[in-house]
C-alpha cells in the first residue's frame, strides 16, 4: 500500500489526518524496512509497542497491521510519540523516534502551507526517513516468549474467581491469584456497595441419562 493509501485508512477513523497519524505511519513504514518485513502485516510475525495513545496509535496500526486484538500491538505509557518494533522470529526489534526539531524543519518541506499545524502534516509526509527519525536498534528487557505465553491457557483465581489468560496469573502463598488480588490493581471496589448487575443464577441439573 502507498503512504496515501495508509493514511487515508487512518484518517478513516478520525474526522480528519492529523501530524501524529502520519508520524504513526511513517514510524511503520520505517520499522518495516529496517527489520526487512513488508508491511502492513496480516501475521503475527511483527510485534509493535508504541509508547503512548490516541491518533498516532491509530497511524502505527495502519502501517503495520498490527492490532490490539491480535495481540501483536502494545501500549506502553511513557507519553511519547515513539515505537518499537520486534520481529518475533528473529527476535530482532528496533525502536523509532520523531527528530528533535522536526516541527520546525517541516516548514521546509511545506513552504506554502498556511500555519505550523498544516506544515507538520504536510512536512510529515514529505520528509526522508534520516531526516524524520532515529531508528536505533534495542533489546528488549523481558521476555518475548513469556509475554506472547501459550494460546488457550487459563487458570482461575482462587481468591475472586475470575478467568485468568496468557498466563499472567501471580503464585503468592501458595495461591494462584490474578495480578489485582495478589496487590497490583489498578482499581479498588466500593466497599459499601455489591455487584450493581448482581443476579441470581439458575441452578444448572445435570442431564438425566
Amino acid at each position: 500500500m502507498t503512504l496515501e493509501e495508509l493514511l487515508a485508512q487512518s484518517a478513516a477513523n478520525h474526522d480528519r489526518l492529523c501530524p501524529r497519524q502520519v508520524l504513526g505511519v511513517r514510524i511503520g513504514l520505517a520499522g518495516g524496512k529496517a527489520l526487512g518485513l513488508d508491511v502492513p502485516r496480516r501475521d503475527k510475525r511483527l510485534m509493535v509497542f508504541i509508547e503512548t495513545d490516541g491518533c498516532f496509535a491509530d497511524g502505527i496500526a495502519a502501517a503495520t497491521g498490527c492490532q490490539v486484538g491480535h495481540r501483536t500491538l502494545r501500549v506502553i505509557d511513557y507519553g511519547k510519540v515513539a515505537a518499537t518494533l520486534v520481529d518475533t522470529w528473529t527476535g530482532r526489534a528496533v525502536r523509532i523516534a520523531p527528530r528533535h526539531g522536526i516541527r520546525e524543519h517541516a516548514r521546509l518541506y511545506a513552504p506554502e502551507a498556511r500555519d505550523q499545524w498544516s506544515a507538520q502534516l504536510l512536512g510529515y509526509q514529505r520528509m526522508p526517513d534520516e531526516e524524520l527519525l532515529t531508528i536505533r536498534s534495542v533489546q528488549l528487557r523481558f521476555s518475548l516468549q513469556r509475554l506472547i505465553s501459550k494460546g488457550g491457557h487459563r487458570v482461575q483465581c482462587q481468591h475472586c474467581g475470575e478467568e485468568i489468560f496468557n498466563e499472567r496469573e501471580v503464585v503468592q502463598g501458595g495461591l494462584t491469584l490474578c495480578r489485582a488480588c495478589a496487590g497490583t490493581a489498578y482499581y479498588s471496589f466500593d466497599p459499601n456497595t455489591q455487584s450493581i448487575n448482581a443476579v441470581e443464577l439458575p441452578v444448572l441439573l445435570k442431564p438425566i441419562h
